[in-house]
């Protein structure tokens, strides 16, 4: 039994502690059934089961306000929305991913229609199908979007597609089951993790189903991440509580490649309210006319950028943390009332915000909305070619855990959805091939990994050391790791990650795993990652930036 795969929760006698599946997606936002419906229909043999660690729809997915980026308008062109990428990047976008996304982008979004995702109609002779805002960054109106809910419009549309499948026998759901480690060759033949060089093939994955205390031994022949990003690293953040990098820790930790994870995004206009931390206002605002001001009523954001409130994100968050740092304030005000709208084209384009922030005393139609930046989107993730393949044969990764070359060192708004779908669909086309290969060949699901052996491990009584050492890294990151960085921060931030992860792995092989267990595990991986790239990349660029190299 190999050193990874010797903990767990002991399992009920009654329960299979190992299942077997052609495919096995782990994460239920956009990329992942996208990828899972794509490939059910190329492949109709082919039995699929997507592992969610939460409720299937609870996701970064689920919050995606702006929209989609694709080229759309009748005025706009693919070289245009590249420039845009390429220039919000900062230099360090592959330039060929960045084509391959832009050029199919159409394509994809034309699925979607098709598929039913209600985007907010237009009558605009520019645009005579869809309603298009322009976020920052962008030089065109193509930010297709279903009001200010987007990403639940798509997610609840694709879940209904899947649903379909999941009836025809070819989709199977694992919701609220918790991915462990992923499971090699390597580590199917023995070998201790901390020697793995060359994992060889993926064949799975463990899984802690969480309501059943029990750690399941999924084999596959194609494993996909598809788990999201790792924003509750950090102590402000616009992301759900699942977003905890599971999947980019558990690949690295079988030995892929990851990359960029240096180039966190921070969204630049997150709700400052007591009673709502996470609640995201969109770009979509300031691309509508909405004007960034201090406490005092002045804008500023003019003396940053040529493009004012419209500038890259990396931008304007430097921008306001710039501002509250100077003036001692704890937040800023973002002002609608300045864009000309009128109260009904308000909450007619923003229904959800307008709810929302009503809902909390504050009616963005007459006044300004209390904003601060949190940790949004990483751009960086588990390395992939353009096919979505990792570095580890039959393993793929897709959506924010990925590293695709798209963002490079910061992401365009809303081309964070058009990654999803492209590259998951580039996925379920590879993944077929691969599997039809395979089934030319005569190879079937073997049965070969082990199951989990849960050693000697006891019962974790409190959970007060986990929910310390939670705050702790996240706190750390903030401080140390966030916004604007430098070597002193960071040579802190590691000194006590380092311990951190001392006392985590102690508790890993002491203790039986709970789902919060495992979620810190991944955090602290993730954010040791986080801190060994900004360290690395010695200079100030797009999301990265370090007072000692401006």
């Amino acid at each position: 039994m190999t050193v990874a795969t010797v903990k767990a929760i002991s399992q009920p006698i009654a329960h299979k502690a190992k299942r077997r599946s052609s495919v096995l997606i782990i994460g239920s936002g956009i990329a992942g059934l996208f990828c899972a419906i794509k490939l059910a229909r190329l492949n109709k043999n082919t039995k699929i089961l997507i592992a969610s660690k939460a409720d299937l729809i609870e996701g970064s997915s689920k919050y995606a306000q702006g929209g989609i980026a694709s080229v759309w308008s009748k005025i706009d062109t693919f070289d245009q929305h590249i420039a845009d990428t390429l220039e919000a990047g900062a230099g360090l976008c592959d330039p060929k991913i960045v084509e391959i996304c832009v050029k199919e982008g159409p394509k994809r979004v034309g699925e979607l229609v098709e598929m039913g995702v209600p985007f907010t109609r237009s009558h605009s002779p520019l645009n005579p199908d869809f309603d298009l805002h322009r976020e920052g960054g962008h030089s065109q109106r193509r930010i297709l979007h279903a009001d200010d809910l987007t990403g639940l419009a798509i997610e609840t549309t694709l879940l209904s597609q899947a649903r379909e499948l999941e009836a025809q026998g070819q989709i199977e759901f694992l919701e609220h089951h918790i991915a462990v480690d992923l499971i090699t060759e390597e580590k199917a033949r023995g070998k201790p993790s901390t020697q793995i060089r060359q994992p060889g093939r993926c064949l799975g994955a463990y899984l802690l189903d969480v309501r059943e205390n029990r750690i399941v031994a999924v084999e596959s022949q194609v494993t996909v991440i598809a788990t999201g990003g790792a924003g509750k690293a950090y102590l402000y953040t616009t992301n759900p509580d699942v977003a905890t990098g599971d999947g980019i820790a558990i690949a690295y930790r079988a030995g892929a490649e990851v990359g960029n994870l240096e180039f966190m995004q921070f969204h630049p206009t997150c709700l400052f309210h007591p009673k709502e931390r996470t609640f995201l206002i969109s770009e979509a605002l300031r691309g509508e006319g909405a004007i960034l001001k201090n406490l005092a009523g002045e804008s500023f954001m003019e003396k940053h950028h040529p493009l004012g409130c419209l500038a890259p994100r990396d931008i304007v968050a430097r921008a306001i943390d710039k501002e509250m740092k100077r003036t001692g304030d704890k937040h800023v005000w973002l002002d609608l009332t300045c864009s000309g709208l009128s109260k009904e084209d308000i909450q007619k384009k923003f229904p959800n915000i307008f709810q929302k922030c009503l809902s909390l005393g504050i009616d963005i139609t007459i006044e300004p909305i209390p904003v601060v930046p949190a940790a949004h989107y990483m751009c960086g993730g588990v390395k992939v070619d353009e096919h979505s393949r990792s570095t580890i044969e039959s393993l793929y990764a897709i959506g924010e855990a990925s590293f695709t070359g798209l963002h490079g060192a910061n992401r365009l708004a809303s081309n964070s959805l058009l990654e999803a779908v492209v590259f998951g669909a580039r996925a379920a086309e590879t993944a077929a091939v691969e599997l039809s290969n395979r089934a030319s060949q005569g190879e079937t699901i073997a049965n070969e990994i082990p199951e989990w052996d849960s050693g000697q491990a006891v019962a974790l009584e409190e959970q007060i050391d986990i929910a310390a050492t939670w705050l702790e890294v996240r706190t750390l990151l903030w401080n140390y790791v966030g916004i604007v960085r430098s070597n002193r921060r960071l040579e802190r931030a590691t000194r006590r990650l380092k311990i951190i992860h001392e006392e985590v792995q102690s508790y890993y092989w002491t203790y039986l795993l709970t789902k919060e267990l495992i979620e810190l595990r991944n955090l602290i991986l993730v954010a040791e990652l986080i801190v060994n790239g900004a360290q690395a990349r010695r200079q100030s660029v797009g999301l990265h930036y370090t007072v000692d190299y401006p």
